[in-house]
């Protein structure tokens, strides 16, 4: 699999975060935004955060997470 980082992300690390992050919504029951032949999570998340079907916000030092 070839893997395109979409110009968005700053450095390969954040995509690797992103996509983990989905992949453990997904192994926790979280319906998939794309339909794809594969069924791991991982493959789906990537596949998921190349489309731009995740979104994600970069915190600065000190400010929180909105609930």
């Amino acid at each position: 699999m070839t893997v395109k980082i979409p110009e968005e992300f700053d450095s390969k690390f954040r995509f690797i975060l992103v996509a983990a992050a989905r992949a453990k919504q997904l192994q926790h029951g979280a319906p998939p935004r794309i339909k794809s032949q594969s069924r791991k999570p991982a493959s789906i998340a990537v596949l998921e955060v190349e489309q731009n079907l995740v979104p994600y916000v970069i915190l600065k030092p000190g400010e929180k997470e909105e609930e």
